[in-house]
């Protein structure tokens, strides 16, 4: 039986990327060594590095813009407290969107004054706040382009005259937007690029140096940056199986190509819950995901029908968080539209049934 794999992650990846970084492991390219053996350090490895960095400046359209591209070990989170090392000086303001911004309002507390400049926490975070207003004493405003959890979105990036900093985790490379108005982003490799373990940090060369405390090397931006991201040993096999699937969104067209593909899957799901009686969503329409959709049963009691539906039909990964319940379907750039057909078949055998 096919898996259709839902994951919010570590989630689905393209097959082409999992057959290569599968075959690396045992030999790397007829090296006759396994890309986990070899030296960080190598001739072959640098490469590969130094490839994934200018790959992911290329598809973001921020190639030779004062841009630098960085895999750091880690996860995203790391960068709750990295980026505030290195940028937050007196006052940080965040966009507070979920569990994530939460998190990383927390960190940057640790270091500085942070405020809230908007919330939906009051709604258990169901939309993303628009029409607040920016102070200008800010070192940077921090945002959380995409809510894995709740299913919501930014869909519109504001215009600011202060750095604009922001976790780009569950859906970098999923859309076309202007990259350039970032001065600093960051996602942890497991959704859109490849297995956990590497994060991806670009960020603008003009922000190092902007703090007056000491920082710790190994949480320096700058230092990361000289160092080509050998710093200290990468996760060779995170990076490499990164490269893959940066080089495969290119094959298909780059992030313009991605987004139509995306936005058309995400179309179809939505109809299909806003058009069947047995389920609801549960972001803000206008605010919806596309890359997580949060949906719930309107009779919780057939949860158990619907289950043995998804399960019998080879879906995984399914369940929401306990935060919202319900569902989640995960819908990344490498899952097939047939995987979303399937899904809706499930739910319109559900309806049928009641």
């Amino acid at each position: 039986m096919k898996i259709h794999n839902f994951s919010a992650g570590p989630s689905i990846l393209p097959p082409e990327v999992m057959d290569k970084a599968s075959m690396a492991v045992k030999e790397l390219d007829k090296s006759g060594l396994s890309l986990i053996e070899i030296s960080h350090r190598s001739k072959v490895f640098v490469e590969i590095m130094e490839e994934a960095c200018d790959l992911a400046l290329k598809l973001t359209k921020l190639k030779d813009k004062g841009y630098k591209a960085l895999f750091l070990q880690g996860g995203a989170s790391q960068q709750f407290i990295m980026s505030a090392y290195n940028l937050l000086e007196n006052k940080a303001g965040f966009i507070n969107t979920g569990t994530w911004s939460t998190k990383a309002i927390k960190e940057a507390k640790l270091l500085g004054e942070v405020i809230e400049i908007a919330s939906s926490k009051e709604a258990n975070f169901n939309y993303v706040p628009k029409g607040y207003d920016i102070p200008y004493d800010l070192d940077y405003l921090h945002l959380t382009t995409n809510n894995t959890i709740f299913g919501t979105q930014l869909k519109d990036i504001p215009s600011t005259q202060v750095p604009l900093v922001a976790d780009m985790s569950s859906d970098i490379f999923s859309r076309n937007f202007d990259y350039s108005k970032f001065d600093l982003f960051y996602a942890g490799a497991q959704k859109n690029m490849g297995p956990a373990g590497t994060t991806l940090v670009i960020l603008k060369e003009d922000i190092f140096g902007k703090v007056s405390r000491v920082i710790p090397s190994i949480l320096d931006y700058s230092i990361h940056a000289k160092s080509g991201s050998m710093f200290n040993t990468p996760p060779v096999f995170a990076v490499y199986t990164s490269l893959l699937t940066l080089r495969w969104i290119e094959s298909q067209g780059g992030i313009d190509s991605i987004g139509v593909k995306n936005a058309a899957k995400s179309k179809y799901l939505y109809d299909e819950i806003d058009r069947n009686s047995k389920f609801v969503g549960f972001a803000a329409e206008k605010d919806r995901s596309e890359m997580n959709a949060t949906f719930n049963l309107v009779d919780p009691s057939l949860t158990d029908f619907f289950n043995s539906l998804c399960d019998n039909a080879g879906i995984s990964g399914i369940k929401g968080h306990r935060s919202v319940g319900g569902y989640r379907a995960s819908i990344y750039n490498a899952l097939p539209l047939e995987s979303v057909e399937v899904l809706i078949s499930c739910m319109q055998n559900l309806e049928k049934k009641y």
